[in-house]
């Protein structure tokens, strides 16, 4: 049964070492690093005057995150731009990052060879690939397909690239070669209404 997935901003953490180095990450809990402290900093001054810009007030919106400690870091960077009492935030796990399995903390280059095609160099079979001990990009769809269907009302969402990859194929009929080749980025705000997504750069003029 299909369901309509209410409005939504989405942020992606901000870069950890091992999204410098080009690791696997998936659920493994890194940590933010200096540049990635910066980048939650400023997605949550471009969040902070998107609503603004909108009419929206933040209460208007309930607050998940990952339970993982980049996006929980990331979340609380993003309200202490905000002045004023905030809603309460869901920790869901169901917004955990795809993992990688036996995979998760080598580089990308050093499986693209064999053992997992890269990003960028991915078919459209790659969506259910399942490294052992892993998961599918579509195994990661339903749970957040299931995370969806909870959503009664707008919201605001911090998580990880591979569920923002996952969101676009659900939400904007990304085929599913488009969604696995597709790099999300760490230093925007998205914004999911009426079946597409648009992103805000952080650091960008958005006056009209």
């Amino acid at each position: 049964m299909t369901f309509t997935w209410p409005e939504f901003y989405f942020v992606r953490h901000g870069q950890t070492d091992w999204n410098a180095e080009g690791r696997y990450q998936g659920s493994k809990d890194i940590p933010l690093n200096a540049i990635g402290r910066g980048q939650a900093d400023k997605n949550g001054a471009l969040l902070r005057d998107l609503l603004v810009r909108s009419g929206r007030s933040v209460s208007e919106f309930d607050w998940y995150v990952s339970p993982l400690g980049r996006a929980r870091e990331t979340m609380e960077r993003i309200r202490a731009c905000f002045t004023g009492p905030l809603p309460a935030i869901t920790t869901d796990p169901r917004l955990t990052e795809i993992s990688f399995g036996v995979h998760e903390g080598h580089l990308h280059t050093e499986l693209a060879s064999g053992a997992m095609a890269i990003a960028g160099e991915r078919d459209a079979s790659f969506w259910y690939f399942r490294p052992p001990r892993g998961e599918s990009y579509d195994d990661l769809a339903l749970r957040i397909t299931e995370f969806g269907r909870g959503l009664s009302r707008r919201a605001i969402i911090v998580s990880h690239g591979g569920v923002l990859r996952v969101l676009r194929r659900l939400i904007e009929d990304f085929p599913p070669d488009r969604a696995v080749n597709w790099f999300p980025p760490q230093d925007s705000v998205v914004h999911f209404a009426d079946g597409r997504a648009t992103l805000y750069p952080a650091g960008a003029s958005w006056d009209d």
